[in-house]
C-alpha cells in the first residue's frame, strides 16, 4: 500500500480509501450489512487507513456501523466524514428529503452528532459535503475553525466545490483535502479542479473512480435498477445514454485483457495516476471487492497501457 501525507496537517493516509456509503444500507439496492462490515475489517488488514463516510449516508447509520466495524481501530485510522446536508424523514420506508445546509449553527451541531455516532473525541478529517448557495463560505469555514479550536475537528476540507470555491475556502482555512468526482467517464475535475488544488497545495480525494460500478464491466446495456438503487437515475446507466459510455468501457476491457488485470483495477489505477490525486475513495460491499481494489496499490503499469484510455 502507498501512503501520502495530507497538506496543511500531519495526517498520513493510504492512497486507496474505502468509501463507506454502502454501510448506510440505502440507495444501493439490497446490501448485506454484515458482509459490508467485514469488508471494513479486511480493508484494515490490507493497509487501508482512509475511511470515507458522511452523516447523511443512511441518516447516520453509516457512521455508526463504521465505528462498530472498526472497533478500537477507529482511533488509529483516518475517518473522513462529511457534514452540511440536512434531512427530513416523512414516511417510513421512503427516501428521506435532503437539503444542503451549511449554516454555522447546523454545521456545529452536525459535527457533534458525528462525534457521538463515530464514538470518537475528535474527527480526524471533516469536510463540508456540498457548497451552500444560501450561506457565505466564510461563515461555514469559520464554524469549522471554531470546532477545530474546540478540539472537535483535527483537519478540515471540502467536497464537490468548484475551483474558485476551493480557492476561496482555502484562503480562510488551509484545507487538508478537497474531494471531487473523478473517473474515466467523468474527467472534468482533472481538467479544472485538480490543477487548482495542485497550485494551492491542497490534497485531492477522488471519489467514484469506478463510476458507481459501471467501469467494473459487470453491468451491460440491459441492466436495470429499481428506485432503491441510485444507479437508476445516473446518466451512464440510462438506456438512451449508456451506448456512448459503453465505448469507453469496451476500450477499458481491452486494456485490462492486455494487462492481465480486471477492468476495475485498470480504471482505479488510471484515476490514481492522474497528476495531483492523493487518494481514491472506492466503495466495497464485500471483502472480495476490497481485495480486488487494493491489489492496484502494488501495480504500476507501463505508460502505454493506460495511454489509450
Amino acid at each position: 500500500m502507498e501512503y501520502l501525507k495530507l497538506t496543511n496537517c500531519d495526517l498520513v493516509v493510504s492512497r486507496i480509501g474505502l468509501g463507506c456509503e454502502v454501510l448506510g444500507g440505502t440507495d444501493w439496492g439490497k446490501v448485506d450489512l454484515r458482509e459490508a462490515a467485514r469488508a471494513v475489517a479486511v480493508a484494515c488488514e490490507l493497509g487501508i487507513t482512509l475511511f470515507d463516510t458522511a452523516d447523511v449516508y443512511g441518516l447516520g447509520r453509516s457512521e455508526e456501523i463504521l465505528a462498530s466495524a472498526l472497533g478500537k481501530r477507529r482511533h488509529e485510522v483516518v475517518i473522513c466524514t462529511k457534514v452540511g446536508v440536512r434531512w427530513a424523514v416523512s414516511d417510513p420506508g421512503r427516501r428521506a428529503r435532503t437539503f444542503i445546509d451549511s449554516r454555522p449553527q447546523y454545521v456545529i451541531g452536525a459535527v457533534e452528532a458525528s462525534l457521538r455516532r463515530l464514538r470518537v473525541d475528535c474527527l480526524p478529517l471533516c469536510l463540508i459535503h456540498w457548497p451552500d448557495s444560501n450561506t457565505p463560505i466564510e461563515d461555514t469555514m469559520e464554524a469549522l475553525r471554531r470546532c477545530q479550536q474546540a478540539g472537535k475537528i483535527r483537519s478540515v476540507g471540502i467536497s464537490n466545490f468548484s475551483a474558485s470555491q476551493i480557492s476561496q475556502a482555502n484562503a480562510i482555512i488551509p484545507l487538508a483535502a478537497a474531494e471531487v468526482s473523478l473517473s474515466l467517464i467523468d474527467r472534468e475535475a482533472a481538467q479544472a479542479i485538480v490543477p487548482t488544488c495542485q497550485e494551492l497545495g491542497v490534497s485531492v480525494f477522488a471519489y467514484g473512480p469506478l463510476a458507481q460500478g459501471f467501469l467494473t464491466g459487470k453491468y451491460g446495456e440491459d441492466s436495470v435498477f429499481d428506485c432503491s438503487d441510485r444507479r437508476h437515475r445516473l446518466k451512464h446507466f440510462q438506456s438512451d445514454q449508456r451506448p456512448k459510455f459503453m465505448i469507453i468501457l469496451e476500450r477499458l476491457c481491452e486494456v485490462a485483457c492486455q494487462a492481465g488485470r480486471t477492468p476495475a483495477q485498470v480504471a482505479l489505477r488510471w484515476t490514481l495516476d492522474v497528476p495531483g490525486v492523493t487518494s481514491i475513495v472506492v466503495g466495497g460491499r464485500t471483502s472480495a471487492q476490497v481485495e480486488e481494489n487494493t491489489a492496484v496499490a502494488d501495480w504500476h503499469p507501463k505508460a502505454f497501457q493506460l495511454a489509450c484510455l
